[in-house]
């Protein structure tokens, strides 16, 4: 188990715990009453640390290495996945994964980033940051869900789409405006959820939906802390202050009017109790896909322009 800088009290009750039960193991010692009162200031603890949490802290639990990637919500909430590959154009994009799949008995077409689990995994996902050719198997696959008539549900989790420069060649611009005019007339509904990462266009090129929805501790915004400070300071040093500026959290978001839900994490975030966490997206999963099948296609369509167009504020002078 790993811990954020600021979960130390935690991991010194857990390294009491783990004490504990070695000397248990070791001598034949009792110590279940003394495990079960740890077991109680540990939840007690993070009950308290997880009460208000500052935007960095959910910035840097987004980022958690523990926590469930798109693969994980895969196996616990779905069943009959069934990966499909490569953008017919130049490659199979690994950090950008999709395919058919069954959510309660119900096809869908399955669409998210994926980070990688280890140094190697996430060397070979390119750490979730896709390429143009990632966002054009993302577009296939929403028109062959188009084709059959399965609603379309995308898992972002993303630092930003690549930024090389053999991925501006390729017309990543492109590819990421392209997904954003077409994810507006596709005819199924669309179920966008903010899993991890919500970075500026490599989120939005597979974001546009009916319903757009962030787990609690997620942040959803145009650029990275470190990066907005790096251009306002010339330093990632105040990438704290930057988190505090630029409004990312989920709780901001909902108040923005950017996103349409906001699901509730277990005490202690995502990486705490994943199956927990997958149990509660496949409920919300679920029902909005129920709901959103009830509403006619061009109507669908007609409420998910006016939702973006309606978004943002501006003031004349």
């Amino acid at each position: 188990m790993q811990f954020l800088d600021f979960e130390q009290p935690l991991e010194e009750l857990h390294a009491q715990m783990n004490k504990l039960k070695d000397l248990s193991a070791k001598n034949g010692v009792d110590v279940s009453k003394t495990v079960k009162e740890l077991e109680a200031s540990i939840e007690a603890e993070r009950k308290k640390i997880y009460k208000d949490l500052t935007p960095w802290q959910r910035v840097q639990l987004s980022r958690h290495p523990d926590r469930p990637y798109t693969h994980f919500y895969v196996e616990q909430i779905f069943t009959n996945f069934r990966e499909l590959h490569g953008d017919r154009g130049v490659k199979d994009d690994k950090a950008m994964v999709g395919g058919m799949a069954e959510l309660d008995g119900m096809p869908v077409m399955l669409i998210g980033q994926q980070k990688g689990v280890n140094t190697k995994m996430r060397q070979m996902r390119n750490f979730g940051m896709a390429n143009p050719e990632g966002y054009r198997k993302a577009l296939r696959l929403m028109k062959m869900a188009e084709k059959f008539n399965r609603p379309i549900i995308t898992f972002i989790d993303t630092p930003g789409a690549y930024p090389g420069l053999e991925a501006e060649e390729r017309g990543q611009g492109e590819a990421i405006a392209r997904n954003l005019y077409e994810m507006f007339n596709v005819r199924v509904p669309i179920i966008c959820v903010v899993i991890g990462e919500g970075a500026s266009g490599g989120a939005l090129g597979i974001g546009i939906g009916d319903k757009v929805a962030m787990l609690e501790n997620t942040w959803y915004t145009v650029i990275s802390p470190e990066n907005c400070s790096t251009i306002l300071w010339r330093s990632w040093d105040y990438k704290v202050q930057a988190a505090e500026q630029l409004k990312l959290t989920s709780e901001d978001m909902k108040g923005f009017g950017l996103v349409d839900d906001v699901l509730k994490e277990p005490n202690g975030g995502a990486h705490a109790r994943p199956e927990e966490m997958a149990q509660t997206l496949k409920k919300y999963l679920v029902e909005s896909v129920k709901a959103l099948q009830g509403i006619d296609a061009d109507d669908r369509i007609s409420q998910r322009i006016e939702k973006f167009s309606a978004m943002g504020f501006h003031e004349e002078v």
